[in-house]
């Protein structure tokens, strides 16, 4: 109107030559066309739709631009906002009056294979058009129509978010799970969004989500006492796209199949990272090595393995350790696989160096975390020399990237356990902490007694020491909103990620906004399973490298890392949000994979 007013009305018709904005638009197809009468800043704010792409959208392309949809808005808010009002339609030629609504409805039935909806005067066009389509299949030619009455009740629903909503209800019960699917698709949007279509079609993200397989078992074994005890046991084999099954065993009371996915999901991307040949999985079972006799540890370990062993192989799936699956545990999966297949193969990483393990595999994880954590702060003006580091964790993970900070010019002053946590003024010593946890298997109550000027505190709080540097590499969660304040507040300028999900999403964001460099940990701990790739290398080469040749391709494959994240956030506009960049170069080389090997 040419008095700056927004009166707008729903046109549903089909013609051969409609009339917008002073341009005849000849179409052949249905047209759908919406104008928001709510929004009066923007009057021209539009919703344009062709429901047929036959050929003929290309007679829309001239004047919209976009050979298929297109949305014409000041204010983006705008469009999704749109509402059928009751009232004069004189101002509209070829307005469908109110009481025809329906009618018009009913014409989109048959194009759409929907079920009839009554539409009433005051009722959101777009809103209920959603009633129409939502959860009924539609043909391929009509996914733009689809996703254009997606947005009702304002909001456009996209790919992501109808697979998180799916995720969510298929996996009730598994938090971890959805918060890693979560985190990941949202960083994906505008990779995702830019060919939503064709994702749609493939139903790529379904897939991806999905694991390949997943293993549940029962592990019966016997006790010191005599007594028959029963664990489960898992192995989620998540995605084999580029390479064999790569990922850790757990042994913990707390594993269930939900941690498990979440777990082998965020090592599916984790890998990819690496550039080596390796695809994403996680096992484990909920037993607890703690205070158990290695003769029960033995006992578990072979019960464990005489089912496991039928799902593994060099070349299908390579398990290692994680939380509770060290060396000794390791020797004893190893034996009973060699038993039980007759076949010397490099099927296990974190092997002892006498069978075919790797030198710098322990210190992997740790050591890579560091070499990472540098090269980001060089990259971003800061170097870590002098500075003060807390690590939460006293696992090979927390260890090792203390003993490689104090390499690398750093003072780390804290380390933490399941009961309570140490502050070191003079630095954690690495030889002290590696005899308490590593040979005695005691708590860290004892290296307070071996160090008199340390200090041992019962429960959390790792986060309150003021540092420069947080590196959190215990477990998944430790790091919630309230200890990314109290980072902040201490004068914090780096987390990175030594453990797997370990900040909440909700301190990852907090973290951010605050402008703090923040890596996560499928990039910043993904050294581990670099090196379990070394170690393979090695046993199919039957070789074995030098500590320093190993230690070098860590740290070229770390740097590489970060730099292929760093490029891949400044490519999509996302400069600075290594989450983002990690995600997307993770998840850019298993979708070519997949896209590649077609739908399997």
């Amino acid at each position: 109107r040419g008095d700056g007013k927004s009166i707008f009305r729903p046109l549903f018709c089909v013609s051969h030559q409609i009339f917008v904005s002073g341009h005849t638009l000849p179409v052949h197809m249905p047209l759908f066309l919406v104008l928001s009468e709510e929004h009066v800043e923007a009057p021209g704010a539009a919703v344009m739709f062709l429901g047929r792409a036959e050929g003929q959208h290309h007679a829309l392309e001239g004047f919209l631009g976009n050979p298929a949809l297109e949305f014409l808005a000041q204010d983006a808010d705008a469009v999704g906002a749109v509402v059928a009002a009751a009232g004069d339609h004189e101002d509209a030629a070829h307005a469908a009056e109110p009481g025809s609504l329906e009618e018009a409805a009913q014409g989109f039935e048959g194009l759409l294979h929907i079920e009839a909806v009554q539409i009433h005067a005051g009722l959101g066009a777009v809103g209920a058009l959603t009633e129409l389509v939502h959860d009924h299949a539609v043909e391929a030619h009509h996914e733009a129509f689809a996703v254009l009455v997606r947005k009702g009740q304002g909001k456009l629903k996209l790919a992501v978010d109808e697979i998180l909503e799916r995720v969510a209800a298929q996996n009730p019960g598994q938090p971890e799970f959805l918060q890693a699917v979560t985190e990941v698709l949202e960083s994906l949007r505008v990779v995702i969004e830019k060919n939503e279509d064709y994702y749609r079609k493939n139903a790529f993200l379904e897939r991806l989500v999905t694991p390949e397989r997943i293993v549940m078992f029962r592990v019966p074994w016997v006790d010191d006492k005599g007594q028959v005890q029963v664990n489960n046991g898992y192995r989620v084999q998540f995605n084999s796209a580029i390479g064999p099954y790569k990922g850790g065993l757990r042994f913990h009371p707390s594993v269930n199949q939900g941690i498990l996915k979440f777990l082998g999901f965020e090592q599916t991307f984790k890998n990819s990272l690496t550039g080596l040949p390796i695809g994403g999985g996680k096992g484990g079972a909920d037993f607890d090595p703690k205070g158990k006799s290695d003769r029960e540890v033995m006992a578990f370990c072979q019960s464990f393995m005489t089912e496991l062993y039928k799902y593994i192989g060099e070349n299908e799936d390579v398990p290692a350790g994680d939380i509770g699956v060290g060396g000794r545990e390791i020797g004893y999966l190893y034996g009973q696989y060699k038993r039980l297949t007759g076949q010397y193969e490099g099927v296990l990483t974190g092997k002892g160096l006498s069978y075919g393990g790797s030198l710098a595999r322990t210190q992997a994880t740790g050591y890579g975390l560091l070499y990472l954590t540098d090269e980001m702060l060089r990259c971003n003006g800061k170097d870590l020399k002098g500075k003060t580091v807390v690590v939460s964790g006293a696992g090979n993970v927390a260890t090792y990237a203390i003993e490689k900070a104090w390499q690398l010019g750093a003072k780390p002053v804290t380390c933490s356990d399941s009961t309570g946590w140490i502050y070191d003024p003079d630095g954690i010593d690495v030889a002290t902490l590696i005899d308490v946890k590593q040979v005695k298997r005691a708590r860290l109550t004892e290296y307070a007694k071996a160090r008199p000027k340390s200090v041992y505190h019962e429960g959390k709080g790792v986060w309150t020491t003021k540092c420069d540097v947080a590196l959190p590499c215990a477990t998944q969660n430790e790091l919630l909103l309230d200890d990314a304040k109290a980072l902040v507040a201490n004068g914090c300028f780096a987390v990175v990620e030594g453990a797997n999900m370990p900040t909440s999403l909700d301190a990852t964001k907090y973290l951010q906004e605050q402008g703090i460099l923040f890596c996560p940990g499928k990039a910043a701990n993904a050294g581990g399973v670099a090196t379990s790739a070394l170690e393979m290398t090695q046993n199919s080469q039957r070789l074995s490298w030098t500590f320093e040749e190993v230690d070098a391709k860590l740290k070229d494959i770390m740097v590489n890392i970060f730099h292929n994240l760093d490029a891949a956030a400044k490519e999509y506009g996302m400069e600075g949000n290594y989450v983002a960049g990690a995600n997307i170069a993770g998840f850019l080389k298993v979708a070519d994979a997949m896209n590649a090997q077609g739908i399997v």
